[in-house]
């Protein structure tokens, strides 16, 4: 079928869909229902920009000089408590944190296995963090890059364990969910980590193969003996972090309805689940590469404790990772102070962290008038990246902070997890998602990752060394989208690559 059929064909359905299963959508009324299905659809014309495309953070989008802090300005419309809060939240953010004891008040407790000192360690200037490197060689040290461990869930004693937690990754009995690297003085830490690639060629339509690089994982110098041997590692770079707050005000009815739509090609994206710490129930789950955690406070709670070693209200254990079998880290001096509170970081300082994190603007886009970016758009509908990169939503008139209410954004995502293939398969069970599920990332600012960071890369374990790589080792749902970019010309190619370089 000639692209632009296709794309007739998609669009169609789409529209059917849309008519035919309306969002239910309580925060909104039968004229606010009818408004948001208008602005929504998808686009059919390629020949200008749609109204307010620019703004792909609504109200909130900044329109700043474009350099390595762009992605680090609160959003235009936070009121003036808002960006008192944002900026104590930002400190809060870029603190390194020091070992147990410390005659720094308040900011003692890491570890003492961890990952790293400070959130903006591996979230760089609040973009994508760096994989160690492609080079053997020049290879860093793992920072941003986080291997989670997992066994299997197959033996009945452990989906009984699990049963009432909503199926969560299972740990190595000694090294638990996460490999940690480092260690406060005095305590081995758990390991080093080597990675090592293999190249693969993939043909291109009109011009020489790319190669991709596929990534392998080597864990060496193991403090506490050996692992569990049938131990998954599921590597995890660190995402960029504008936009979370407009996500986390997606109505949950609007992509329950991603889940139910007919896209072509065979997508089925479905959603993850969480337990809700606070009735025990089910809750969608939206944020990190598998969808598990359903809010940006629950996320950087369990940022601080797996990654840096410090308690809070949501998780209170003072050592973190740390497991029972590992006595020496058990036994070193924790961070709670009594004059401070029960925990390391107290829960304003995680609301004041949160805050941050909710707020972080996205930047207007670019050039969304020019040909070549036009024609980019017109491609990536025709090759259906919409089936999973949905690309605009309004967020529900009854969100949390007012700056997020009934805002028109265009992240580019549906936040269901989707099966991509055994090229991206990490063989690790995450609540609902399975070893070859990742949640559809969103694309918004994704043209100014290496403004950012220069040493980023992308995919959820860093292996794209550019967005063309990154669309090829797509497979699985995306198999059929993939290949209609390796068939395109170098030209069009190159104004898709010009449309993702926009957002």
């Amino acid at each position: 079928m000639h692209p632009s059929a296709f794309l007739a064909c998609l669009l169609a359905a789409c529209a059917g869909w849309a008519a035919a299963a309306e969002p239910p959508r309580a925060d909104l009324s039968d004229e606010d229902r009818s408004r948001v299905r208008r602005v929504t659809a998808p686009a059919t014309q390629f020949e200008r920009a749609e109204s307010f495309e620019a703004m792909q953070g609504g109200a909130g989008t900044v329109r700043k000089l474009i350099n390595p802090d762009i992605f680090s300005h609160p959003a235009a419309n936070l009121d003036f408590a808002g960006r008192q809060d944002f900026m104590v939240g930002n400190g809060l953010f870029r603190k390194d944190w020091v070992s147990s004891p410390s005659s720094t008040q308040a900011s003692d407790g890491l570890g003492p296995l961890f990952n790293a000192r400070s959130c903006q360690a591996c979230h760089v200037k609040d973009g994508r963090g760096s994989v160690p490197g492609f080079d053997p060689l020049q290879q860093a040290d793992a920072v941003a890059l986080l291997l989670r461990l997992s066994l299997p869930d197959t033996a009945q004693e452990a989906r009984e364990r699990l049963k009432n937690a909503g199926r969560r990754m299972i740990p190595d009995p000694v090294y638990g969910h996460q490999f940690q690297p480092f260690a406060v003085a005095g305590l081995p830490a758990e390991g080093e980590i080597r990675i090592s690639y293999r190249e693969i060629p993939v043909d291109l339509n009109g011009e020489a193969p790319a190669s991709l690089m596929a990534p392998s994982y080597e864990l060496g110098k193991l403090g506490y003996g050996p692992m569990h041997p049938d131990v998954r590692i599921s590597p995890r770079l660190a995402p960029p972090m504008p936009g979370l707050g407009l996500l986390e005000a997606i109505h949950p009815d609007d992509i329950l309805a991603n889940a139910a739509a007919e896209r072509g090609d065979g997508i089925s994206g479905r959603p993850n689940w969480a337990v809700d710490p606070g009735t025990g129930g089910r809750i969608l789950g939206r944020f990190n590469w598998k969808a598990a955690e359903p809010s940006v406070a629950r996320q950087s709670a369990k940022a601080f404790s797996g990654d840096m070693g410090l308690s809070s209200p949501l998780f209170p254990d003072h050592y973190g990772d740390c497991t029972p079998l590992q006595q020496a880290c058990r036994a070193m001096p924790h961070g709670a102070q009594p004059h401070l509170g029960e925990h390391e970081v107290p829960g304003r300082l995680m609301d004041l962290v949160a805050i941050y994190a909710l707020n972080l603007a996205v930047p207007q886009r670019r050039e969304v008038d020019d040909a070549r970016v036009l024609a980019g758009k017109k491609l990536f509908y025709e090759a259906n990246c919409i089936g999973c990169h949905v690309p605009k939503y309004v967020t529900r008139r009854d969100a949390d902070r007012p700056e997020h209410r009934f805002q028109l954004i265009w992240p580019y995502t549906d936040l269901l997890l989707h099966d991509m293939g055994p090229g991206l398969a990490d063989g690790v069970e995450e609540g609902e998602a399975s070893g070859r599920e990742w949640r559809t990332p969103p694309l918004w600012g994704i043209g100014l990752t290496k403004v950012v960071n220069p040493a980023a890369t992308w995919l959820h374990d860093g292996r794209a060394r550019s967005l063309l790589e990154a669309i090829l080792w797509h497979g699985g749902e995306a198999q059929a989208a993939r290949d209609r970019v390796r068939a395109m010309t170098p030209a069009q190619r190159a104004d898709l690559i010009r449309f993702l370089e926009s957002l």
